[in-house]
């Protein structure tokens, strides 16, 4: 008994290395996903609002025009993706954060949160978004919706453009959610 060496339970010395190494690498993907997130849906409702198309009728003085806010929808499709694009701006800092600190536990809490329910608004403008778009392309015969693509092709390829930003950032957000539950669960 007296030559045995003393049996110790725990983790291995680099075992605490590795992981704080794992949870830094998290950050950094945090970080990087927030500024893909911040692109996208900047550029989706950048996009949005600027699209209009003019087109004559029978003579130059009589036109139609299609912009985004003649439909409310759209509207708030472009506000829904400007606040998140702003959340996204502003929630940078505390990403940098957890990349310093990668043990901070209340921070990620706060992410996790907050990117939640930016989560729900951006699914929200986004659905809507696609909604009132299948209806530009695709029409309603039964509520005698007519498609306007046909006629305002550049509007509709805009405005179809526009949601695939919208559509990154919810990806994104939903990433970011489970990055976050699983570094919080690695403590």
């Amino acid at each position: 008994m007296k030559g045995d060496a003393p049996v110790v339970l725990g983790e291995p010395k680099g075992y605490t290395a590795q992981k704080a190494g794992v949870k830094r690498g998290i950050a950094i993907l945090d970080f990087i996903l927030r500024l893909v997130g911040f692109i996208g849906t900047l550029s989706s409702a950048i996009m949005m609002a600027t699209t209009n198309e003019t087109l004559p009728f029978f003579t130059q003085f009589i036109r139609f025009r299609a912009e985004y806010n003649d439909l409310p929808t759209f509207t708030f499709f472009v506000v829904a993706n400007a606040a998140v694009s702003a959340y996204f701006l502003l929630s940078l800092p505390l990403s940098i954060f957890n990349i310093l600190r990668s043990s901070a536990k209340n921070s990620r809490i706060i992410l996790i949160i907050f990117d939640t329910g930016m989560l729900a608004l951006l699914t929200a403008g986004s659905s809507a978004g696609a909604a009132i778009v299948y209806l530009a392309h695709r029409g309603n015969t039964k509520a005698n919706w007519l498609a306007i693509c046909q006629q305002f092709n550049s509007f509709c390829e805009r405005i179809s453009g526009s949601l695939i930003g919208s559509y990154v950032g919810v990806t994104v957000f939903i990433v970011l959610i489970l990055l976050s539950a699983s570094a919080l669960a690695r403590r």
